[in-house]
């Protein structure tokens, strides 16, 4: 696991505003020996603390407009197979384990209603899924961001 500290947090912020610059860009950007900016990049990829490139890619470019969300009740005997059979179906973006009435929170892409009724169906028909309750997102009101905390990591002493 990397901890990040404020230079780690300041890298991160100059690859926000130029996602393609180099290490020596980087470094002279930000007053950084080239080496540290270099060995910082490296142990950032090899401890997996970056989330992978197909995170940025937009499902809505990929021609899968309809997000929703799906609560699912599971069989707690059966929840790794589940989560299993869920990471089967492309459709599925990413599924959480959570706390209260539901088990798991399922983020699913789809290409309309129907798809999504279709899609609704195949995680329904997993087996020890109990029932499911599916949401549709009509608006994005704040998208996945962590900027704000690298952004008060960055300015910290």
């Amino acid at each position: 696991m990397v901890n990040f500290d404020r230079t780690d947090a300041r890298l991160l912020l100059a690859l926000c505003e130029m996602p393609r610059a180099s290490g020596v860009q980087l470094a002279a950007m930000l007053d950084l020996a080239r080496n540290t900016v270099q060995s910082r990049l490296s142990r950032w990829y090899e401890h997996r603390a970056l989330a992978p490139v197909d995170r940025c890619v937009s499902p809505r470019a990929l021609g899968y407009p309809l997000r929703a969300f799906v609560a699912a009740v599971v069989d707690q005997h059966k929840l790794e197979p589940v989560i299993k059979r869920l990471s089967a179906i492309p459709e599925v973006a990413e599924v959480v384990g959570i706390s209260g009435a539901a088990d798991l929170h399922i983020e699913v892409n789809t290409v309309d209603a129907d798809d999504l009724y279709r899609v609704a169906g195949l995680i329904l028909a997993v087996p020890g899924i109990e029932r499911t309750v599916v949401s549709v997102v009509v608006r994005q009101a704040v998208p996945y961001r962590t900027r704000p905390l690298l952004e008060r990591l960055a300015a910290s002493r």
